[in-house]
């Protein structure tokens, strides 16, 4: 197995496309070409993970947050672009998942949600446009006596199919218009003149693998030098993809009691805390890491809790005053966690390569009592 051959299979877990645009998701560093048998997974790609990298004789690092954040302008030992200098000397490629691991049903947001055990979890913003579908509307303009054989051609390629139902599509009659220019072939009409056509317009449903396919045999069968054809992506209208997640509580729960649950499922030592501790909750909120504004949201919704990694210091302020609960973790801790479960993910898909997470990632910071 190779670099290249495990992007796809993280995406079964973690889809790029539902990386935020400001994120830097994929892979950053390596040769795609390059042999993996051992893979480490991290949420930070330390000096102390590069170590463990070697000692293990990785391959791959599969990496929560990116290690190329910003455009580098240079790689050198010393300074900002340390750890890239000293993966590529290692030969260590890495691989980086980040937002799309935050949105993802079943990932870190749903993970906490889990924890709090809300029921029916929704994003809460920052959303993204993104369809699991994988399949596309052709829509093709044919003189109306050459419909059939576009549309058999078609067909026959693949597209038209929906359920157990083949040759699914829809036309209507209306008027194409077009003027031949300088150096044109047209099958209908001649150079210099303006044409009306009665055509139709087809369109019908094509898969994503069948989409060259289709088009190929389409421009084939068209009479026309020039088809006039759109293709569409579809998107599902009932799946709406963004950062956080806020409902309903199963059952209502006192704030402390869920303090001791997510502590125990996520390793936290300690936990901020802004507003009443004693609380009855009934409807919560979560969001991994660090998520801005996403706090204004929660309060508008009138939540009773927010669960995530770090807060500002004037976010935490106003949820406060608006009498909003907020836990805070710690920026990784809120994430740490669901390494193990993305291990698990990428065992069963490739059982020729090792997989570990690291011993050696940790939270910056060391918490104390003083």
């Amino acid at each position: 197995m190779k670099v290249r051959d495990i992007a796809p299979i993280v995406e079964e877990i973690a889809p790029l496309g539902l990386a935020q645009d400001w994120d830097n998701v994929g892979l950053l560093v390596g040769d795609p070409d390059h042999p993996v048998r051992n893979v480490l997974l991290t949420i930070d790609v330390t000096k102390a993970v590069i170590e463990e990298a070697r000692r293990l004789k990785t391959d791959l690092i599969l990496s929560y947050h990116p290690v190329i954040w910003d455009g580098l302008k240079r790689v050198c030992p010393s300074g900002p672009s340390r750890a890239v200098y000293e993966l590529i000397r290692s030969d260590i490629a890495v691989f980086s998942i980040h937002t799309a691991l935050d949105v993802v049903g079943g990932g870190v947001n749903d993970g906490l949600a889990d924890m709090l055990g809300i029921q029916e979890a929704k994003p809460l913003g920052d959303y993204v446009e993104y369809s699991p579908q994988k399949n596309y509307k052709v829509v093709v303009f044919v003189p109306v006596d050459a419909l059939k054989q576009v549309t058999n051609a078609m067909f026959g390629a693949g597209a038209g199919l929906i359920g157990n139902y083949r040759d699914c599509g829809f036309h209507t009659e209306g008027t194409g218009t077009f003027l031949p220019m300088e150096g044109a072939k047209p099958a209908i009409g001649k150079r210099g003149r303006a044409e009306s056509v009665r055509e139709m317009r087809f369109e019908t449903i094509v898969p994503a693998e069948k989409l060259d396919a289709v088009i190929a045999a389409m421009k084939a069968a068209h009479p026309y030098e020039m088809p006039a054809f759109d293709i569409l992506k579809l998107f599902g209208y009932a799946n709406m993809f963004g950062l956080g997640r806020i409902g309903p509580l199963e059952r209502p729960a006192k704030v402390n009691q869920l303090v001791e649950r997510v502590k125990k499922q996520t390793g936290a030592k300690a936990v901020g805390l802004v507003g009443d501790p004693k609380r009855l909750v009934r409807t919560a909120a979560v969001c991994a890491g660090t998520c801005g504004k996403i706090v204004n949201l929660v309060m508008a919704a009138g939540a009773d809790l927010y669960l995530t990694g770090e807060m500002k210091h004037h976010e935490a302020l106003a949820a406060q005053e608006a009498g909003l609960t907020c836990l805070c973790l710690s920026h990784t801790v809120s994430e740490r966690f669901i390494l193990k479960k993305v291990a698990k993910e990428l065992k069963k898909r490739m059982k020729q390569v090792t997989v570990k997470v690291s011993r050696k990632d940790a939270d910056p910071f060391t918490w104390k009592s003083v």
